[in-house]
């Protein structure tokens, strides 16, 4: 379906499910919420891959570095071809790539509500530094879990371009979960695992935002979300048990 606002208006339309095609057929206010959910994506994969590019080095062979290596990369060009699409939109994007340090992150025991923190959008999760391998192949596995539904969720949006964008991703964002999954299970039910999942499953479950929220009603009246936060959380919750479960880890 494709824009038709000569018929009826566009809050009707995006109701019904329309599609909004291009920057130039979106209204301020759709506008503003898009560029929202677009800069949250871009900020966490910038950050998350800052953060993992030590995982690099700390990778105990060369099959690890080569998974560590790929999910840094990745992740890079996830942001960038979002990135893109706000460039139709007006955001510069070689000042964008230079506005923040997106490796920077708070102390290991801080304590940060589960909201956006200082000038960048990115997911509070992605505040949280890595400590060594285990535990990034731990943070990488529930992420991952945690973005395929909240990624996917966004992969149905009303705006079209991003919808298809995010439809290309998820293979290799799923692929970067299993990644993760490989590494733990060569590692096993360390202490160390115990004590990376217990730190990491609070902070993951924290990045689908509030069970009550004004935002997501807002976004779902404009075609952009269609699930609410409580229920995408209990479905990665269900999904991170069950995976955990297998490798004795809960």
């Amino acid at each position: 379906m494709t824009n038709d606002t000569d018929t009826m208006p566009i809050a009707d339309y995006l109701a019904q499910g329309g599609k909004l095609t291009s920057p130039e057929n979106v209204p301020p206010r759709y506008r503003g919420e898009l560029l929202r959910l677009m800069s949250s994506f871009v900020d966490s994969e910038l950050a998350g891959s800052a953060g993992f590019a030590e995982a690099i080095n700390w990778a105990p062979g060369i099959k690890a570095r080569i998974a560590a290596s790929r999910i840094t990369l990745e992740k890079a060009d996830h942001a960038e071809r979002v990135l893109d699409l706000m460039e139709g939109f007006g955001t510069d994007k070689a000042l964008y790539e230079r506005a923040h340090d997106w490796a920077a992150r708070e102390g290991r025991d801080s304590t940060l509500e589960a909201k956006r923190h200082g000038g960048d959008m990115r997911l509070s999760v992605f505040h949280y530094p890595l400590t060594g391998w285990t535990d990034a192949v731990v943070m990488n596995l529930l992420m991952g879990l945690a973005t395929q539904h909240a990624v996917g969720e966004l992969a149905r949006c009303s705006y079209q371009p991003l919808a298809e964008v995010l439809r290309d991703i998820l293979p290799r964002e799923k692929r970067h979960m299993e990644l993760g999954l490989e590494g733990l299970e060569r590692i096993g039910a360390t202490d160390e695992a115990k004590a990376s999942v217990a730190y990491w499953l609070p902070r993951v479950a924290e990045t689908f935002g509030p069970a009550v929220s004004e935002r997501f009603e807002k976004q779902r009246a404009m075609g952009l979300r269609h699930t609410d936060n409580e229920t995408l959380r209990a479905a990665w919750r269900a999904e991170a048990e069950s995976t955990l479960s297998g490798l004795g880890l809960n």
